[in-house]
C-alpha cells in the first residue's frame, strides 16, 4: 500500500456533500470525418487499451487499521467501465448554456470513494459535428502538473491513434494480515511523527531568518506591505451542493501582446482581466467593496519533468486592484503586487510543511470540516481571500483523442466554504479557455460574469492595443 501524504489526504478530509474535492475538464472535440454511431462506445474501446498507462486510474483507497493514519492506494483490480465512462445525449435544440448547466450538474456529484476516483462522461448531441467529454479526478490523486500522465496516455498528435504497448503482467503480492498491517501502520506513523517534529525544529530558525529578511526589505521601502484581510463579498460564505458553471475563450496572442506592450506577464494580464470582470459584476449589483478584492493563486512546486501523481502545490494571495476603475491602472497595480506576493510566498515556501501526520486524522479532520460547513462559520469569519484564480499552460499544438480533434480545453474547478468562486484558465493553441465554477447560490448568473470577463478583456485590449482587430475574443 502506498500511503497518501498529508497534503494529498487533506483533499479527502475536506470533502463533504457541499464540497466535493475533484478537479475536472470539459473538452470539446471535432468528430473524426465520416464518424457514425456512439462516440461513447468508440471512446470506451480506445480507453480500455490505454488505461494501464495511467497509474492513478488503477488504484483505490484503503484505510489504515483503526484509521489512525492517512489512507493509502492499493491495486483496484478489474475496472468497471460502465461505472467509469458514462454517456449523456443533449436534445438537438440545446444551447451552449444548457451544456454549461449539464457540466455544473455533473460537477456537483461526488465520486464514489469506494471505487477508483475518476469518471468520464461523453456528451453527444452537440452541434457542428462535435462531441464533449467531461472528466473528473479526485484532487487527492492529482494536481494540475500531475495531470501530464493522463494527457500523455489519452492524447495523440494526429488523427490516427498511435499503438501503445500492452500492459505487463502484475506479479502476485501477499496481502499482509490485519495484525501485520497494524504493526506496519504504527511503525510508519511513529516514523512520520519523528520526521515531522525534526522538520519543525529545523524550520523554526529558518522562519525567524526569513521574517527578519522580509522585515529588513520592507523597511527599505522596496517591498510593499500586502493586504492581509479581504473584504466580504457574495462569494465569501458557506456554500451548498449546487454548482454554476460557464466557459469562455479569449485570444492568447492578444494577451501576450498586451503583456509585451505593458512590460507585464501573461498571468498579470489574466489577473487584470478577471479583476475587471469581478469589479463590473459586483458594481452592477451595488456590492463592490471599497477595498480591493484578493485572489488566492496556486503555485506549482513541481520540478520540470516531474510527472509523479501527487499534489505539489503552494500558493500566494494577490490583491486584484478592483478599487481602480482604469484597466491599465489595475494591470499596473496587479503587476506590482504580484511581485510582492511572489517574494513573500518564496520566503515561506521552503519552510512550509510538505506533509503532516496526526493521530486519528481520517476521523477527526472530516468531522471538523463537516461541522465547519454546517455551522455557517464561513459567513461570520473574516477572510484572507475572495476568489481563487489559477492559470495553467497547455499544449501549443493540436491534440487528438480517439481520432477526434481537440477544439477547446475548459477547466472545471473547486469552490469551497469561504471561497465560492473559482476562475481557472488553460491555454491551448492560440486561445485561453476560461472555466468559471461557483456555488450556485453565490453566483446564480455566472454566464453574465463570463460575458463580463470577455468584455474586460476587450476593454484592456482597446486601452493597450487600440489598432488591433477586435474579433479574436470569441467568448465560447
Amino acid at each position: 500500500m502506498k500511503q497518501l501524504s498529508g497534503i494529498d489526504a487533506s483533499f479527502l478530509y475536506m470533502e463533504t456533500p457541499e464540497t466535493p474535492m475533484h478537479v475536472a475538464g470539459f473538452n470539446i472535440y471535432e468528430l473524426p470525418e465520416g464518424f457514425k454511431g456512439s462516440f461513447r462506445d468508440h471512446f470506451t474501446e480506445f480507453f480500455k487499451n490505454r488505461v494501464h498507462l495511467v497509474s492513478i486510474f488503477n488504484v483505490k483507497l484503503a484505510k489504515t487499521v483503526f484509521e489512525l493514519d492517512h489512507p493509502g492506494w492499493v491495486d483496484a483490480g478489474p475496472l468497471d467501465f460502465d461505472h467509469h465512462i458514462k454517456s449523456v445525449k443533449l436534445p438537438k435544440t440545446a444551447s451552449f448554456e444548457k451544456l454549461e448547466e449539464l457540466v455544473a450538474d455533473l460537477h456537483s456529484q461526488p465520486l464514489d470513494l469506494k471505487k477508483p476516483l475518476w469518471q468520464f462522461t461523453v456528451i453527444e448531441g452537440l452541434k457542428k459535428n462535435q462531441v464533449a467529454i467531461y472528466s473528473k479526478v479526485h484532487h487527492a490523486l492529482v494536481d494540475g502538473g500531475a495531470g501530464m500522465e493522463i494527457t500523455q496516455a489519452l492524447f495523440d498528435l494526429g488523427p490516427v491513434p498511435r499503438e501503445v504497448p500492452a500492459p505487463e503482467p502484475k506479479p502476485k503480492k501477499r496481502v499482509p494480515t490485519k495484525p501485520e498491517r497494524a504493526i506496519l501502520g504504527m511503525h510508519d506513523m511513529a516514523t512520520n511523527m519523528v520526521r515531522q517534529n525534526l522538520a519543525v525544529m529545523e524550520a523554526i530558525p529558518q522562519a525567524f531568518g526569513q521574517l527578519a529578511n522580509l522585515a529588513s526589505t520592507a523597511a527599505t521601502g522596496k517591498l510593499g506591505l500586502p493586504q492581509f484581510m479581504a473584504p466580504k463579498t457574495p462569494f465569501n460564505g458557506s456554500i451548498g451542493q449546487k454548482r454554476s458553471y460557464c466557459a469562455r475563450t479569449i485570444s492568447l496572442m492578444d494577451v501576450k501582446a498586451i503583456g509585451k506592450a505593458t512590460g507585464t506577464k501573461v498571468n498579470d494580464v489574466v489577473m487584470a482581466i478577471c479583476s475587471g470582470a469581478l469589479r463590473n459584476y459586483l458594481n452592477g449589483k451595488h456590492q463592490l467593496p471599497d477595498a480591493s478584492l484578493t485572489a488566492f493563486v496556486p503555485i506549482s512546486t513541481r520540478n520540470s519533468g516531474n510527472s509523479s501523481s501527487n499534489n505539489q502545490v503552494f500558493g500566494m494571495n494577490c490583491p486584484l486592484a478592483t478599487n481602480y476603475s482604469d484597466p491599465l491602472k489595475r494591470l499596473e497595480k496587479i503587476h506590482q503586487q504580484t511581485g510582492t506576493s511572489k517574494t513573500i510566498a518564496g520566503s515561506v515556501q521552503d519552510i512550509s510543511p510538505k506533509d503532516f501526520t496526526l493521530i486519528g486524522a481520517p476521523t477527526l479532520l472530516p468531522t471538523m470540516m463537516s461541522m465547519y460547513g454546517k455551522s455557517g462559520l464561513a459567513n461570520l469569519l473574516p477572510n484572507a481571500v475572495n476568489v481563487t484564480i489559477s492559470n495553467t499552460a497547455g499544449p501549443p499544438f493540436p491534440m487528438f483523442c480517439a481520432g477526434a480533434k481537440l477544439v477547446s480545453l475548459y477547466p472545471v474547478s473547486i469552490p469551497i466554504h469561504g471561497i465560492g468562486l473559482n476562475l481557472t484558465v488553460q491555454s491551448y493553441l492560440d486561445r485561453l479557455d476560461f472555466g468559471l465554477t461557483a456555488d450556485h447560490a453565490s453566483v446564480p448568473d455566472i454566464g453574465h460574469l463570463g460575458d463580463l470577463l470577455v468584455q474586460s478583456f476587450e476593454e484592456l485590449k482597446a486601452a493597450v492595443l487600440p489598432k488591433a482587430n477586435d474579433n479574436d475574443g470569441d467568448g465560447k
